[in-house]
């Protein structure tokens, strides 16, 4: 389940890139599979180690892959030289951090001149539906805090330096995901509406029809918005 789109992206063989919050490495996959390095960092132990063994099994199986190092790395004091990535995903990370404009100027810091980025952040429609549901969401540690309407993180971005040359909209059918989950609890990960919902969305990654049908309803209700900027 990709977020970011590797073409808007341009990702080219053997480019040096960076997972910023990898997560689980669904990005850091999709990078090693077209043949880039990849460092994928985060602060979450657990998904570092799930990253790790991803990376290494794709690897072992790959008839081509080039390196990777999974590492825990704080968004707002990255340990990289300026100037180092071909690439960077951030997805679905700002509006976890502190200081979201200190983040952005790190990851401007240590892209490549001509260098591209891909920033993702909830829509602000689908936070605000998640934050009338239930208080859990806005108050559950480590969750969100903030809501970004896309003019503001715009402006984020531009004070970085970047240029914005792209816009996408994702993941639809995660909107309803998390109605659902506000609904029943955030908690109740076995409630049967939640069970049921979450074997949906798993058809719907082998299922080219059903992401047809959500490329659709991503016009009218997405759970991200992606940004594609460059580095003069």
């Amino acid at each position: 389940m990709l977020t970011v789109d590797f073409e808007k992206l341009n990702v080219q063989e053997n480019d040096l890139v960076l997972d910023a919050g990898c997560g689980f490495g669904r990005h850091s996959l999709e990078f090693l599979s077209r043949g880039a390095s990849v460092l994928a960092v985060d602060l979450d132990l657990e998904s570092l180690r799930r990253t790790r063994f991803a990376l290494h099994e794709f690897k072992k199986t790959a008839s081509k892959a080039n390196d990777f190092l999974v590492h825990s790395a704080d968004a707002l004091n990255l340990p990289f030289k300026d100037e180092t990535f071909d690439k960077i995903i951030c997805s679905e990370v700002m509006e976890h951090v502190s200081d979201d404009q200190k983040s952005t100027d790190e990851l401007y810091r240590v892209l490549k001149k001509g260098g591209r980025i891909a920033i993702t952040v909830p829509t602000l429609f689908s936070e605000q539906i998640y934050d009338f549901l239930t208080h859990e969401y806005f108050s559950s540690p480590g969750g969100h805090v903030r809501k970004y309407k896309p003019k503001n993180l715009i402006k984020i971005l531009e004070k970085s330096g970047f240029k914005i040359y792209g816009v996408g909209f994702k993941h639809s059918f995660h909107t309803i995901w998390w109605i659902i989950r506000c609904v029943v609890g955030l908690h109740l990960d076995q409630h049967p509406l939640t069970r049921w919902y979450h074997k949906f969305l798993h058809l719907g990654l082998y299922s080219k029809t059903m992401r047809k049908i959500e490329l659709f309803f991503n016009y009218f209700f997405p759970k991200s918005i992606v940004f594609y900027a460059w580095k003069e």
